[in-house]
C-alpha cells in the first residue's frame, strides 16, 4: 500500500502538531516496512526546512519518498479548504490512504482519507485564537466531516466533541492516544 502523509506542519518547530508529525512519521516508517511512504511538504518560507527533514528521512529509510512544493499555507488553504480543487494525487501521484495535517484538507482522487483532529478549540473557544485560524479550521473540518473516511482523535474527550459538534457518527472516530516524541537525529 502507499501511504501519503502532509508533513507541512512540521516546521512549525515546538508546537504540539510538529510533535506528533515527527512522531507519527518516524515511528511508521521506522515499524512499517510492508507499506511505502510518499511524504507531501509545503511551505514558501521554511521549504529549506521540509527539504532537510525530508533528506534526513530518505537517508535513514529505504520506504519512503517525497515531495516539497515552494507554496505558502495560505495558498494551499485557498485551494484545498475554499474552493476544494486540485487532488493530492496530482502532487505526490497515486496513494491509497492520505492523512491530512491539521491546516489543509486536500481532495483526493482515489485515495482513502484519514485526518487527525487534536482539538476543537476554534469551536468551544473561539474567542481564544485569531478569527481568521478560526475561518481555516471551520474550511477544513467542513471537508473533514463530508470525505473523511477516518477521523483519528487524539483525546475520549475530542472525539466525544467531534460527535457532538459535528455528528459525525461513532465508526469514523478512533481514539488514538499521542505517545512521547523524539526529535530524529543524525
Amino acid at each position: 500500500m502507499r501511504i501519503g502523509i502532509d508533513i507541512s506542519q512540521t516546521v512549525f518547530e515546538g508546537t504540539g502538531v510538529a510533535n506528533y508529525t515527527k512522531s507519527l512519521v518516524e515511528n511508521l516508517l521506522k515499524i512499517d516496512k510492508k507499506n511505502t511512504y510518499v511524504l507531501f511538504g509545503a511551505s514558501l518560507r521554511k521549504r529549506k526546512l521540509l527539504n532537510c527533514y525530508l533528506a534526513r528521512l530518505l537517508k535513514r529509510f529505504d520506504n519512503v519518498s517525497g515531495r516539497i512544493y515552494p507554496f505558502p499555507p495560505t495558498f494551499l488553504e485557498f485551494l484545498w479548504n475554499k474552493l476544494h480543487i486540485f487532488p493530492i494525487e496530482w502532487f505526490i501521484g497515486p496513494v491509497d490512504v492520505f492523512l491530512s495535517s491539521d491546516w489543509t484538507q486536500p481532495p483526493t482522487i482515489k485515495a482513502k482519507k484519514v485526518t487527525t483532529v487534536h482539538d476543537l478549540t476554534p469551536w468551544k473557544f473561539p474567542q481564544e485564537a485569531h478569527p481568521r485560524i478560526v475561518a481555516v479550521h471551520k474550511r477544513r473540518m467542513k471537508w473533514v466531516k463530508k470525505e473523511c473516511d477516518l477521523i483519528i482523535c487524539d483525546s475520549q474527550s475530542t472525539k466525544e466533541d467531534v460527535k457532538e459538534i459535528f455528528g459525525i457518527e461513532e465508526k469514523r472516530l478512533r481514539v488514538v492516544y499521542l505517545g512521547c516524541y523524539k526529535v530524529l537525529t543524525g
